[in-house]
């Protein structure tokens, strides 16, 4: 997300449509981003909730009281974010509705190309809107708690947690939250049957990939799920719970991109992301290569799983004593790799 609709979510105070919240009062910025600014005289404490891992790390340079999840109630005012996903939207709307104070304020902000007309609809539909307002190609709502809890249930209510093929917990928001992604069940489906030893599954997501490569190679002794999601990683530990119980299993939340992994690992499993915005951004897989490179020992295996186009041979080339095409479909081809 750019950083208009964050500047489109505190244009209401710089207009004077909301009296800034002052000193003494609390406010929570669900969503936040690095590099948004208070505007002046906005001098409330201000407590940040960010769970993608980059943005966490560059928001802690601020100096603020920052938590991947939200914690606590009673603020006076909520600050909500939105993104592209409806879903994540509403629940983030719920939760804000349930931490602020009885009466307390809740201001919603957006892209224009993302929803954020039919999103004030929505709400507009469960509780009095007190206002709106245009800017930086997008709008900001806003409304207060009210006295009793229904508009928060029922936006939980219409995005319950999805049960993927009958054995994982998502939550919308989730890379692939509500199907089994067709890119990591073809790297699945041509995954060697012969891992051992310490494995590792990076951008792990809700743990799909791990659970079926420990189910595929029972010598495997250890495997560590690395991903830069909170949430999905919260839910990667449920889902992995009942697999596999002698297998010894760590997660880390972590920007493979930016943290070292300190641990060396026999084989590495990955379908990293290839984009952050919508255009696609290939040198963020390049990175995951490097990573799983320098993470892997010698003679270790790389198995990943990226879309046909995107060029990550000449990144395999550089880092790996050999690697291979091992499948491929009408989108995506699966690569290997040693080290």
């Amino acid at each position: 997300m750019s950083g208009e609709a964050t500047k489109t979510l505190f244009h209401p105070f710089e207009a004077q449509a909301i009296s800034m919240p002052g000193k003494g009062e609390c406010a929570l910025f669900l969503g936040a981003e690095p590099g948004f600014r208070l505007p002046d005289g906005f001098e409330a404490e201000i407590h940040l909730v960010q769970g993608f891992r980059p943005y966490f790390r560059a928001l802690q340079t601020s100096g603020r009281i920052i938590t991947p999840q939200g914690e606590g109630t009673g603020f006076d005012v909520a600050l909500v974010l939105a993104g592209r996903h409806r879903g994540q939207n509403e629940l983030r709307i719920a939760e804000a509705l349930e931490r602020v104070a009885a009466g307390g304020l809740v201001v919603v902000a957006g892209g224009k190309d993302e929803g954020i007309a039919s999103l004030r609809k929505r709400l507009g539909e469960l509780v009095p809107l007190d206002g709106h307002m245009p800017k930086y190609h997008g709008t900001a709502f806003w409304f207060r708690r009210p006295a009793d809890a229904v508009a928060a249930a029922t936006l939980r209510a219409a995005n319950p947690a999805p049960r993927v093929d009958g054995r994982f917990t998502t939550n919308p928001g989730m890379f692939s939250f509500d199907r089994i992604d067709v890119g990591s069940k073809l790297l699945v489906d041509n995954l060697p049957a012969d891992l051992r030893g310490h494995v590792a599954d990076f951008c792990s997501g809700w743990g799909y990939l791990a659970a079926e490569t420990l189910a595929r190679s029972p010598a495997i002794s250890a495997i560590d799920l690395h991903e830069a999601d909170f949430a999905s990683l919260e839910a990667a530990k449920a889902n992995l719970a009942d697999v596999a119980q002698s297998v010894a299993r760590n997660f880390f939340w972590v920007d493979l991109l930016s943290e070292p992994v300190e641990r060396r690992y026999d084989a590495i499993v990955m379908n990293p992301p290839f984009h952050r915005s919508r255009a696609a951004e290939p040198e963020i897989g390049a990175g995951m290569i490097r990573a799983a490179a320098k993470a892997l020992k010698p003679g270790g295996r790389l198995f990943m799983v990226a879309n046909r186009q995107l060029p990550y041979e000449p990144v395999l080339a550089a880092a790996f004593s050999s690697h291979a095409e091992i499948a491929r479909d009408g989108m995506f081809k699966v690569l290997s790799a040693r080290r």
